[in-house]
């Protein structure tokens, strides 16, 4: 895993090598252990590339990679994890192979199948590959967007980035603020692609793919799952394919030349992968956990069941709320605002981690793909009754959009319906903060009961909270932390399954407990499911409650015309007495606040 960065100028003007390096300077954290650039001068395109050596360490396998004859070029930020069988083909049919890198790969697929090579790679990735002969760039993203790439195209050049803030030093901050991209955060505390806090930059949706050739940008989906395409098989023999699966799948992201370890919570996902691990490594698995002085929220002592349990080499991190300090260098490096708090948490655990570990074996993933959210037992329920009237519908608050907006929002209606000022509602007036969200709910319509929840929560919640979430922390400190639930083979599989097998009456993700019951400790397995939660509310009621007030209450942000300053003081004020439970609300109030005084007042 690593940063990548590049430049192609559709009008010949020569590339400015100077910016270009201090572009790529910002991603040093992504990619520590080397640099490197590839500059085209005949067509003007720039390839870089930050490294963090995971698989050939050796100085073969540096980027920019080539072809034999230079004509196409690469820099990759991610993983190809079935490299080896992919590289063992392609020497069969005449390729030579300059390292044994997994990187390579890619440049000798192409070279056999053009662009559509991707749909062999199992693997999380973005990556930018240049083809002097078509005169063509193309950017690729991995199928549900595990790695970030940003781009910024205009009629005279198209920069793309893994971060936000190269591209904003390149273009010498001369982006305009996107305040349907801020509004769309304020709702669901995350900006979904292609939107960004700016308008002239976009990200990449994932499992699609960017090329430009004479100025002219086109961009098309690869993959999308399927949920319609049943398999015919009994609960027995699926069991036992997802067992195989799963433990495929964690095989394939031991492979590295540096250490690996795992994040454990002591939930069922990651207790299982570290399971996995164990079984498979002949020393004791390095494992990281990261809990808190607040006792109600303190995962500690479940994993340490697990870690007793098979006996690993176990590493522990208690948070309190000095933590904070580290939010400012956590949102440059997200680059627009974000307000998943486990963010800082896992920023924190990846500090002490880098310390014994480059790679992190996590459990993301599992519970959009086995049904592993309570959500998804009422929206079974809706979706059966979505034949009633739509006044019906209303009156009952029984329809799917606004209820699903209701589960992943940020601020309940009563309390944003004043929140905001008219002068910044007027400024996304004509725009429309739920396009892309209802786009994937419209297409997730074809698939019936939890199907239909599963591929909305895979193509949106997912990939724009949790994948990004864990990039950006994990990167922060140049670990990679790579999602076995995520395989290609199991997304496909898990879709293949009834939707029963999942959400078995009230039992969550039933189909995976059942694979692996002989796998976990029992209190494991009956533990309910509680999510990953930071104790920002109580230290908002104590240690950062003068904090708080200083950032949400100061001149500075009361004069920017976002929120209504006296209910903002009303929405601390609940707080801190107790009345009400807004420290959600606030964290998210907060992270706007301070990403708007690095990125838009430069302070």
């Amino acid at each position: 895993m690593c940063g990548i960065f590049g430049v192609i100028n559709k009008n010949a003007v020569a590339i400015d090598k100077d910016l270009v390096s201090k572009a790529l300077s910002t991603l040093s954290h992504r990619g520590p252990d080397d640099e490197g650039v590839y500059f085209n001068s005949i067509n003007s395109v720039a390839l870089g590339h930050r490294r963090l050596s995971i698989i050939d360490v050796s100085p073969a396998g540096r980027q920019p990679l080539s072809n034999e004859d230079e004509s196409i070029w690469l820099v990759l930020n991610g993983e190809i994890y079935n490299y080896e069988s992919l590289t063992m083909d392609l020497k069969k049919r005449g390729h030579t192979f300059k390292s044994n890198s997994d990187t390579e790969v890619i440049i000798h697929l192409y070279e056999e199948r053009g662009i559509s090579c991707v749909s062999s790679l199992r693997g999380m990735f973005s990556f930018a590959l240049w083809d002097s002969k078509k005169n063509q760039l193309f950017l690729v993203k991995d199928r549900v967007g595990k790695k970030p790439l940003f781009y910024f195209d205009n009629s005279k050049a198209l920069v793309f980035s893994s971060e936000l803030k190269s591209i904003l030093l390149y273009n010498k901050n001369t982006a305009s603020l996107n305040y349907n991209g801020l509004l769309q955060y304020l709702n669901y505390f995350y900006i979904a692609a292609p939107q960004t806090a700016f308008n002239e930059i976009k990200k990449l949706i994932p499992g699609h793919i960017l090329s430009i050739k004479n100025g002219e940008l086109k961009i098309e989906r690869y993959w999308t799952p399927d949920y319609n395409n049943k398999i015919n098989i009994d609960f027995t023999e699926a069991k036992k394919r997802v067992r195989e699966l799963v433990i495929e799948a964690v095989k394939l992201r031991m492979i590295s030349d540096v250490p690996v370890g795992a994040f454990i919570s002591g939930g069922l996902d990651s207790s299982i992968v570290t399971g996995i691990m164990s079984s498979i490594s002949s020393k004791p698995i390095k494992t990281f956990s990261v809990g808190f002085k607040n006792k109600e929220l303190n995962e500690l002592p479940y994993s340490r069941i697990i870690a007793n349990h098979y006996r690993c080499d176990h590493h522990e991190l208690v948070l309190n709320a000095d933590c904070i300090e580290a939010l400012p260098r956590l949102i440059e490096n997200f680059g627009e605002p974000h307000a998943d708090s486990s963010a800082l948490a896992t920023y924190c655990l990846s500090s002490l981690a880098k310390k014994y570990i480059s790679v992190t074996l996590i459990g993301e993933g599992s519970d959009e793909l086995f049904a592993g959210y309570k959500r998804y037992a009422f929206y079974r329920v809706l979706r059966r009754i979505q034949f009633l009237p739509d006044w019906f519908k209303t009156i009952f608050h029984l329809n799917l959009k606004p209820r699903y907006k209701k589960w992943i929002g940020v601020f309940p209606e009563p309390v944003k319906s004043n929140l905001f000022q008219a002068t910044f509602l007027e400024r996304c007036l004509g725009e429309d903060v739920d396009a892309e969200l209802f786009k994937i709910m419209d297409y997730a319509d074809r698939f019936k009961g939890v199907d239909s929840a599963l591929y909305t929560d895979l193509n949106y919640f997912l990939p724009y909270d949790l994948l990004i979430k864990v990039d950006v922390a994990t990167m922060s400190h140049g670990v990679e932390a790579r999602a076995p639930y995520l395989d290609q083979q199991i997304i496909e599989f898990t879709g293949s399954l009834p939707e029963n097998w999942k959400l078995h009456g009230r039992t969550f993700k039933y189909i995976l407990k059942e694979a692996f019951k002989d796998l976990l400790p029992q209190k494991i397995m009956e533990r309910e499911k509680t999510g990953f939660i930071v104790p920002v509310n109580h230290w908002f009621r104590n240690e950062l409650k003068d904090y708080l007030r200083d950032i949400l209450l100061s001149d500075k942000a009361k004069s920017r015309g976002y929120f209504n300053p006296k209910k903002v003081e009303e929405l601390i004020g609940e707080h801190i007495k107790s009345k009400h439970n807004y420290g959600h609300q606030l964290w998210t109030l907060l992270i706007f606040e301070l990403w708007h005084r690095i990125f838009v007042d430069r302070g």
